[in-house]
C-alpha cells in the first residue's frame, strides 16, 4: 500500500507540465509586449471587447492573453460562453456552419456590456472556405458574440477578416523576459542551477517562453541539475562555442578549421537549418565591426533562403563559409 501511494504521489508531481502550472490567469501577468497588453488590459477594465486578431512568433503569450482576458471579462460564466477551437480540431466550413453557429446562436445570460467570446487558436491554419464562412457569422452575431484570432502570420487570414477586427501584434520576448519567468518557477520547484545553465535554457528558447519552460523542466527532470551541458544534452542543438568557434576562424582568416568544425557539426547529425540558425544567432551577437556584421548576416540569410527551399547540403554549408571568407577579405583591403 504504502508503495503505491508514494508512487501516485510521483505521479502527481509529474502530472502537470509547468507551462500549464505557471499559466497566467490575468493579463497583468503575461510577461512582455507590454503595448500589446495594456491594449488589452482596458478591455478587461472596460468590457468592450471588439473582434481581436493576435498575431506573432510562437511562445509569446497570444493563447494565454486571450483565455485570461476572457476570465477576467466574464469571470464565473466563462465556461459556458467562450468555444474555443484549436488547430487540433477539425476546422473546415461544416464546422463553422455547425458549432460556431450554434454557439453563436446559444443563448448565455451575461452582465451588461459582456458578450460570447469565439477563440480560434491557429486560425492561419483555417482552410479558405471556412474563413469565407467565419466572415458573414461575425457580422450577423456580432450584438452576442465576438471572435478572438490566434496566427503566427496575420496575412494567411482573409482580408475581409482583417478588416472587421483590431489586431493586436506579439513579438519574441527579451532574455530579460524569460529570465524573470524562469526564476520564479526556478524557486517555486527549487531547482538546482548555474547561471551558465540558465543562459543556455534563454539562448535555446529565442523569445520562446514556452519552449524556455519545457526546456528548463526537460532538463530538470532528466538530470536534476541545471547546468549548459545537461541544457545542450536535452536540447540536442548545436553548441553554440562551436559555432561561435567556426566564426572566430573564419574571423582570424583559418578558413580549413572553421570547415572542420563544419563538417564534425554536421556529422553529429544536426540538419543544416538548426546549424545555420545557430551561426545566424551567434553572428548577430558576436563582437565585430557593424558592417561586417551585417554583411555576415546577408549572405547568412541567403544561404538560409537556399536551404529552406531544399538545397541543404554540406556542399551548401561550406560555400557559406567560403562566402563569409571572401566578404572578409574584401572588408579587411578595403
Amino acid at each position: 500500500m504504502a508503495a503505491s501511494g508514494s508512487s501516485s504521489s510521483n505521479s502527481n508531481n509529474y502530472e502537470i507540465p509547468w507551462v500549464e502550472k505557471y499559466r497566467p490567469t490575468k493579463v497583468a501577468d503575461v510577461v512582455g509586449n507590454e503595448d500589446a497588453l495594456s491594449r488589452l488590459q482596458v478591455i478587461a477594465r472596460d468590457g468592450n471587447l471588439p473582434n481581436l486578431i493576435l498575431t506573432g512568433p510562437p511562445g509569446t503569450g497570444k493563447t494565454t492573453s486571450i483565455l485570461a482576458l476572457a476570465h477576467e471579462l466574464l469571470g464565473p460564466n466563462c465556461k459556458e460562453a467562450v468555444l474555443e477551437l484549436n488547430a487540433s480540431n477539425d476546422r473546415g466550413i461544416d464546422v463553422v456552419r455547425n458549432k460556431i453557429k450554434m454557439f453563436a446562436q446559444k443563448k448565455v445570460t451575461l452582465p451588461p456590456g459582456r458578450h460570447k467570446i469565439v477563440i480560434l487558436d491557429e486560425a492561419d491554419s483555417m482552410t479558405s472556405g471556412a474563413q469565407q464562412a467565419l466572415r458573414r457569422t461575425m457580422e450577423i452575431y456580432s450584438n452576442s458574440t465576438r471572435f478572438a484570432l490566434a496566427c503566427n502570420t496575420s496575412s494567411k487570414i482573409i482580408e475581409p477578416i482583417q478588416s472587421r477586427c483590431a489586431l493586436v501584434r506579439f513579438s519574441r520576448l527579451s532574455d530579460q523576459e524569460i529570465l524573470g519567468r524562469l526564476m520564479i518557477v526556478i524557486q517555486a520547484e527549487k531547482v538546482p542551477y548555474v547561471p551558465e545553465g540558465l543562459e543556455a535554457i534563454i539562448f535555446t528558447a529565442d523569445g520562446d517562453m514556452r519552449q524556455a519552460l519545457n526546456n528548463l523542466q526537460a532538463t530538470y527532470s532528466g538530470f536534476r541539475f541545471v547546468n549548459q551541458e545537461n541544457v545542450f544534452k536535452v536540447c540536442d542543438q548545436p553548441h553554440p562555442l562551436h559555432v561561435k568557434n567556426m566564426v572566430r576562424n573564419i574571423l582570424e582568416g583559418d578558413f580549413d578549421d572553421a570547415c572542420a568544425g563544419l563538417k564534425q557539426l554536421y556529422n553529429l547529425g544536426y540538419s543544416p537549418t538548426d546549424i545555420i540558425t545557430t551561426l545566424f544567432r551567434i553572428i548577430k551577437n558576436y563582437d565585430m565591426a557593424e558592417y561586417l556584421k551585417l554583411e555576415f548576416m546577408k549572405e547568412t540569410g541567403f544561404a538560409h533562403m537556399r536551404i529552406c527551399d531544399g538545397v541543404g547540403s554540406l556542399l551548401q554549408l561550406c560555400g557559406l563559409l567560403a562566402k563569409l571568407s571572401l566578404v572578409r577579405e574584401t572588408a579587411k583591403a578595403v
